[in-house]
């Protein structure tokens, strides 16, 4: 849906006393840095550490304040604008340096406190820019149409494919049969019908839904004097909330956290903001492991960006009072990303439901604010009133270079799920990839809502899985364990590509991990998707289980565990680097284009350099596998006997009956049939398969096990037949269910007939070993020495005596993991 909406830019800038000389006007002083928040309230003019300017609103729309440098030195200004009559903050940004922006809306004639202030650093000015945007309606509806939340039939793979190349706001929650999926107009309604799916209605107004989620939200703060969240937080934050508590953090705990700038920043230009947690924390070339959590890919899913800064206070508080937190952040180094997104997350925070459709439009958006790949009369004015509404942008977790441009992903620039017009042509990708190709991240967790699932690679079900599959699938199950959610391959849900972990396991090896927050929509009440959610308490799924928090820290031990990730180990003079490195292209999947018909891939380089710095005598660095699991070869298992003989079956005689319970009492046509084991079968998958003649008449087909589960099924609509489909059947009795889906009278609907067929499992692929490549520098940058390193998950490799032999020596050595 586009939004009801256009903007005219109205530019203005503060106001001063007559006879105050010219542009002096926008430059804020402050002779001392105070350490305080910006946006808690107005301070009374000349409150040390802190300049203001009074102004008034020009307009009915948006107030934008931003802060940049003064001169050379940057420093760390926040500021914030509060409406002058009651006090209120109407927009704040509290960023690391003096980079900030401020946004939202405002009202005409409506007066204003800008008020800027310095945190910290040696700038005692910072320049004030003021500009307010005016929203001019255009064709606003007279009758505004309901967004709702269906339930989409989808049982087979065919189905989830087509779905999802509609263009539709297809969510993340679903399973093997269905897809919930937002449909925001009648023209969504209408697509989704002209294309012969099957849907129901789980929540008929989602507008209604969010100022209600909103109210309880209230209700609850003004009840509830702390959580039970490690910081007590009551309320879902603002990004100037994060931003603030990620210094503070630092601010308040030197020695353990350290706050941090990503490389760059957003379409918008504003900052994104993490902290790093270690011990002796700005020794970042330690050699330990590193645990990347991140959230907030998708705007609106305000959830996991709670979930992520409630683990760095667990991080923090359990350093200082739990022994087992205390010991696993020992041995590891965290970084923790709660925003990737800030653009859009500062949008779907801000827009304020009020019951209308064109504001609710914007708290649905969950992509960035890319404006390149809108028609031009969508890329006009701020992301945050656009005639696009939410549609502008890019979907960060369909960037990334795995599998990128293949099913999955959106190619029209509308799609919710758009992919972009490159692998990593977006910056908050491009910081992701910053971190994860220079450091040593062994375990990566990105946090999604609201599909209460724990996700593994591949992203599409064509690739087969890793060699690591069994121990890889071993820890999701034990996370899924903590928090009662589903642990399966992202693919089970339904193809994705581009998508985080399927880039940064595939090129470095390291563990990656999705977790869907379970709750009630994408950020639901805050005491059910937040704190219930993290802490594993009554309504979530994880109740009495540990919750999110438990599954955290086992995402944590493992990244604490040498038997997880590869060692180096060796002996080095005091003060000596060494670097690990390599290049390498992966190909995308071949790219699909808006005709249907595929390009060829698009390979992509991939340069990985991490460093380690020696504190003299032995040394132990914790890294990932030489061998990226892209080229180390796909899991399966050699056939340990012949696939089951398949046979024929036809339509039983007579059909069945118009039933009048259908879909809730699924009775039909029906057989059962046995699977064979071994030793005398090995059948790595099934397949049922029915036939008939005409599209008028519409079968779907259920397979039931011996225990009455429902193992597979396939339901299409406008087709002449079904397949349901099971891999890796256990042996026993199965019974297989067809259904006359539209009831029609039996003497008008076709006969079906079909098989059975087995098939053997597929056999294990091997690829070649890789390097990396070693090399150590004094500390005067001469280089050392030199070699290959050729390491396995829970391998230790000793490298020797790098740092002290000769390169050309080194080069010819070849021992145990080292050439």
């Amino acid at each position: 849906m586009l939004a009801a909406s256009v903007v005219a830019l109205a530019a203005a800038f503060v106001t001063l006393p007559a006879g105050t000389a010219g542009a002096a006007q926008n430059i804020l002083r402050a002779d001392k840095s105070v350490p305080r928040s910006c946006f808690a309230k107005a301070l009374p003019k000349g409150t040390p550490g802190t300049d203001r300017r009074e102004l008034k609103s020009t307009v009915d729309g948006l107030v934008q304040a931003r802060l940049k440098p003064a001169s050379g030195t940057e420093g760390d200004w926040d500021v914030a604008v509060f409406d002058k009559a009651t006090g209120a903050v109407v927009a704040a940004s509290a960023a690391l340096r003096t980079r900030e922006l401020a946004e939202s809306f405002v009202k005409k004639d409506q007066e204003l406190i800008v008020q800027g202030c310095r945190y910290g650093g040696s700038a005692d000015r910072a320049q004030l820019g003021v500009d307010f945007l005016a929203l001019t309606p255009q064709g606003t509806p007279t009758t505004v149409q309901k967004a709702q939340l269906v339930r989409v039939e989808t049982p087979t793979r065919t189905d989830k494919n087509k779905l999802t190349a509609l263009g539709l706001d297809v969510t993340e929650k679903g399973d093997a049969t269905g897809v919930e999926v937002v449909l925001a107009d009648d023209a969504d309604r209408q697509t989704l019908k002209n294309n012969g799916f099957k849907s129901k209605v789980i929540e008929a107004d989602l507008s209604a839904k969010s100022v209600q989620d909103a109210k309880t939200d209230r209700q609850y703060a003004a009840t509830t004097a702390a959580s039970a969240l490690p910081s007590g937080r009551t309320s879902y934050r603002h990004l100037y909330d994060y931003n603030y508590e990620l210094k503070e953090l630092a601010r308040k705990n030197p020695g353990l956290v350290s706050a941090f700038t990503m490389p760059e920043s957003t379409w918008e230009g504003r900052d994104v903001v993490g902290v790093e947690i270690a011990t002796d924390v700005k020794n970042v070339t330690d050699g330990k492991p590193v645990n990347f959590t991140m959230g907030v890919h998708h705007a609106r899913e305000w959830p996991a960006g709670e979930h992520v800064m409630e683990w760095a206070y667990e991080l923090i508080n359990g350093y200082a009072h739990d022994p087992a937190i205390r010991s696993l952040v020992g041995k590891t180094r965290n970084i923790v990303v709660p925003i990737i997104n800030p653009d859009g997350f500062e949008i779907s925070r801000e827009a304020e439901p009020k019951g209308d459709f064109t504001r609710f439009d914007y708290e649905m958006k969950r992509k960035n604010c890319n404006v390149n790949d809108s028609p031009a009369q969508y890329s006009t004015g701020v992301c945050k009133a656009n005639p696009a509404g939410r549609l502008r942008g890019t979907d960060p977790n369909r960037n990334y270079a795995g599998f990128w441009g293949g099913n999955g992903a959106e190619i029209a620039w509308s799609g919710d799920t758009f992919r972009g017009s490159a692998p990593f042509s977006e910056p908050e990708v491009r910081n992701v990839r910053s971190i994860v190709s220079s450091r040593q991240v062994t375990n990566l967790m990105t946090m999604h809502t609201v599909a209460a699932l724990v996700l593994r690679p591949p992203g599409v079900a064509d690739v087969r899985p890793p060699l690591e599959e069994p121990a890889y699938k071993a820890l999701g199950d034990k996370m899924a364990s903590r928090n009662g959610y589903t642990s399966e391959p992202s693919w089970a849900l339904y193809d994705t590509t581009g998508t985080t972990e399927d880039w940064s396991y595939w090129a470095t090896g390291g563990w990656g991990f999705t977790i869907e927050v379970g709750g009630n929509g994408f950020h639901g009440p805050y005491a059910d998707s937040v704190v219930a959610e993290y802490e594993g308490l009554a309504p979530a799924a994880g109740a009495g289980k540990g919750g999110n928090r438990q599954a955290f820290l086992d995402q944590l031990g493992s990244a604490a565990d040498p038997q997880q990730h590869s060692t180096l180990i060796g002996s080095a003079p005091k003060g000596y680097q060494l670097k690990l490195h390599k290049t390498f292209q992966t190909p995308t999947s071949p790219v699909i284009q808006a005709d249907g018909s595929t390009k060829p891939p698009i390979y992509v380089t991939d340069d990985l350099n991490s460093k380690f710095t020696t504190t003299g005598g032995r040394f132990a660095w914790s890294v990932n596998p030489s061998t990226r699991p892209y080229v180390a070869g796909r899991y399966g298992r050699d056939p340990q006997g012949p696939a089951q003989q398949g046979f024929a079956v036809t339509n039983p005689a007579g059909v069945p009956p118009i039933n009048q319970n259908y879909p809730a009492d699924p009775a039909g046509d029906s057989f059962t049939f046995h699977v064979n084991g071994l030793p005398q079968v090995d059948n790595g998958k099934f397949s049922v398969n029915i036939n008939w003649a005409s599209t008028a008449t519409d079968w779907d087909l259920f397979i039931y096990d011996a225990a009455g589960n429902l193992v597979s099924s396939s339901a299409n609509g406008g087709t002449t037949s079904e397949h349901a489909v099971l891999f890796d059947p256990p042996a026993g009795d199965y019974k297989a269910v067809v259904v006359n889906y539209d009831q029609a009278d039996p003497a008008t609907v076709d006969d079906w007939s079909g098989d059975v067929s087995f098939a053997s499992p597929i056999p294990p692929t091997y690829g070649p070993k890789e390097a990396y490549q070693l090399t150590c520098t004094s500390p005067k940058g001469q280089l050392v020495g030199v070699a290959d390193v050729y390491a396995d998950r829970g391998q230790t490799v000793d490298v020797g005596e790098v740092c002290t032999r000769s390169a050309h020596a080194q080069k010819q050595r070849a021992s145990g993991g080292v050439r």
